[in-house]
């Protein structure tokens, strides 16, 4: 009977301790405390607001809006120097026996004597301006287009005319507008045209000025033999400045 009354009297002091939330010696419990925003002195207002956090680090600062961006133009790139490929020439008769005069007659040209059959090749990369693929030439007519029986006028990359005629034929393929590169066969040497029946490839060097159907500057107006003996020799003496001196004077 006394161990009842104990264990009845120890449960209500603990129900007593729970409701008061302290113990017997008046010091405050460990339950968390909550935070209460003080009174307003104005009974009217509420507490005022607390201010917002401030915003992370990462968007401390704000991208600038589009037409910000906009009014600021990006520099331009240093433009990249035009390529200044090297320009290769070869001579233009590619055989074992081959000779050619330094002289012409009656205007700047040459002729290249090689057998009959042997390669004529480009002098240098280009574009085909003309091509004669049938001989029309009448003997004994006035000097005219058809002088060179079959023939082919290149425009090269370096902006020279280079013409080849008597051809006996054409290689197949090569027509206006076809690209070439150096040493690449155009055709075989012939006597075509008002040759004299002799094999030779008639050579000339020109600026392009109406670039097709000017024969009279087309056949020459430069003097070659300097340029093929240096090519001959596996020599790049170039034409340019002398044709640009010259002009589109036949």
């Amino acid at each position: 009977m006394r161990l009842l009354r104990t264990i009845t009297g120890l449960t209500a002091v603990a129900v007593a301790l729970a409701g008061c939330g302290g113990n017997t010696g008046g010091t405050s419990a460990a339950a968390t405390p909550q935070f209460v925003a003080p009174a307003s002195t104005d009974a009217g207002t509420s507490a005022p607001a607390l201010p917002p956090p401030p915003p992370p680090s990462s968007a401390t600062v704000a991208p600038p809006s589009p037409s910000v961006a906009a009014s600021k133009p990006a520099p331009s790139p240093t433009p990249s120097k035009p390529s200044s490929a090297k320009v290769k020439y070869v001579f233009p008769v590619k055989a074992s026996n081959v000779a050619f005069h330094p002289t012409h007659g009656k205007y700047p040209a040459t002729d290249i004597f090689a057998d009959c059959g042997e390669s004529a090749v480009a002098t240098t990369s280009g574009v085909v301006l003309e091509v004669s693929l049938k001989d029309v030439y009448v003997k004994g007519s006035p000097d005219g287009p058809n002088n060179g029986g079959l023939s082919v006028s290149l425009l090269g990359d370096d902006g020279v005319r280079y013409y080849g005629s008597h051809l006996s034929k054409v290689q197949s393929g090569i027509r206006a507008g076809v690209r070439v590169a150096a040493g690449q066969q155009l055709g075989k040497v012939g006597h075509t045209g008002n040759a004299n029946g002799v094999c030779h490839l008639h050579f000339g060097i020109s600026p392009p000025c109406a670039k097709v159907g000017d024969w009279k500057v087309r056949r020459g107006v430069v003097w070659p033999a300097t340029f093929l003996t240096s090519w001959r020799k596996g020599g790049q003496k170039s034409p340019v400045a002398t044709v640009k001196a010259q002009g589109c004077k036949a």
